[in-house]
């Protein structure tokens, strides 16, 4: 009897110590950056200040009756994600100045 609690107990120890070889750890899931873009009745350039850093690009023109927005790389700003303070300028004046959150993989669109 004890030769088959030993061999049982040699057998399950084993068994549990071989469980991990081979295993590897793999990462997927989406990179940690937020996008923010900004759109208005027209197109016209802005300079965009986001938590003390400058920004130059463009508004995209919002059209209404169109759910998808021609929205290109050069009109997107790249941030990370969290709780930014935006201040927008075009033509020296101020247009917008918020705080916005901006989660991972996120589009913030912005209307002017």
């Amino acid at each position: 009897m004890k030769k088959i609690i030993i061999i049982a107990v040699c057998f399950v120890a084993l068994l549990f110590a071989s469980c991990g070889v081979g295993s590897y750890s793999v990462s997927s899931g989406q990179a940690d950056e937020g996008y923010v873009t900004f759109v208005a009745s027209s197109a016209y350039d802005i300079t965009v200040d986001i938590d003390g850093q400058t920004y130059k690009c463009k508004t995209v023109k919002e059209i209404p009756h169109k759910t998808r927005r021609d929205i290109k790389k050069q009109n997107t700003i790249t941030v990370k994600p969290g709780t930014h303070t935006l201040k927008v300028s075009a033509g020296g004046q101020e247009k917008l100045s918020q705080k916005v959150f901006i989660s991972a993989q996120e589009t913030k669109i912005i209307k002017l």
